[in-house]
């Protein structure tokens, strides 16, 4: 009995031959191991794919709603803008030297620090005599409100001493001497201690020339991330890499018809709720 079942296979209970499962060939088990990732893999990708996709939609319909706040904003604050555009002009027509040095201790005191604290600090050393008079310790220990105070107060200074001729300030012929407004901010930019590409830009812009220049500072750069404008935020602004970015947003201002000089001021609007320096 024993060999007929091996023969004809095991049986039930009521003598029928169970038939047993074949066992898969080593080729078919090794197949479909195989095709398992794969198709795990086609299943990832798919889903990666599709993530991918919805995240691009989504970002392309947030790109739009800012762009149309963008646009919202210009129209409501355009006569503010140009308003203050046309005042920076007379600030150099009209000005003395000692007002447009203001202009340039104003732009030195801003990196990392609020506008409205830096110009309340130039409005307190010209109450204090202190701007074309105060020594550095003097200067510092007055704009308690600006970061680095100790620093920015050195370059103050530095900077009285370097547009001085005898005891008298020649800013504006000075920065006359130079043949147009990119070489009067890489003069700015290379020449004047604390003085940055931004920050010459934006007292070229505070003087009325800033028509055709972009001050790239944290919420300017923050809003062209945002605006797939550039890739992301740089950790430092090289000469090189300012230029590029700010090729950048002069042909995306052109693409969304919103002027250079407006842009920055809409996109500081949009951070800081107003229009100032």
């Amino acid at each position: 009995s024993t060999g007929a079942g091996r023969r004809h296979g095991a049986r039930d209970a009521g003598g029928r031959v169970v038939k047993r499962r074949r066992r898969p060939a080593l080729g078919d088990a090794i197949e479909r191991i195989a095709r398992q990732p794969l198709q795990q893999h086609r299943l990832s990708c798919r889903h990666r794919t599709a993530q991918i996709i919805r995240t691009t939609v989504a970002m392309h319909r947030h790109q739009q709603e800012v762009l149309a706040e963008l646009r919202a904003i210009h129209r409501a604050i355009r006569f503010d803008i140009e308003r203050q555009l046309a005042h920076f002009k007379t600030v150099w027509r009209d000005g003395t030297d000692e007002d447009i040095f203001c202009e340039l201790v104003f732009c030195l005191f801003t990196p990392q620090s609020s506008a409205h604290r830096c110009w309340s600090a130039v409005e307190i050393l010209k109450a204090n005599d202190l701007v074309f008079r105060g020594r550095c310790e003097e200067i510092s220990g007055r704009i308690n409100m600006v970061r680095f105070r100790n620093n920015k107060a050195s370059y103050l200074v530095k900077a009285r001493e370097q547009f001085s001729d005898n005891g008298k300030m020649r800013i504006k012929s000075i920065l006359d001497s130079q043949p147009d407004v990119f070489q009067r901010r890489n003069f700015l930019a290379s020449k004047v201690k604390g003085m940055g590409w931004k920050e010459a830009s934006h007292f070229l812009r505070n003087t009325g020339f800033g028509a055709n220049l972009a001050i790239l500072d944290r919420h300017v750069l923050k809003n062209l991330v945002l605006l797939d404008v550039i890739p992301g935020i740089p950790r430092s602004l090289t000469s090189r890499r300012y230029f590029e970015i700010e090729d950048r947003m002069r042909a995306f201002a052109k693409e969304i018809r919103i002027p250079l000089a407006h842009l920055d001021f809409v996109l500081w609007y949009r951070e800081a709720g107003d229009v100032f320096k």
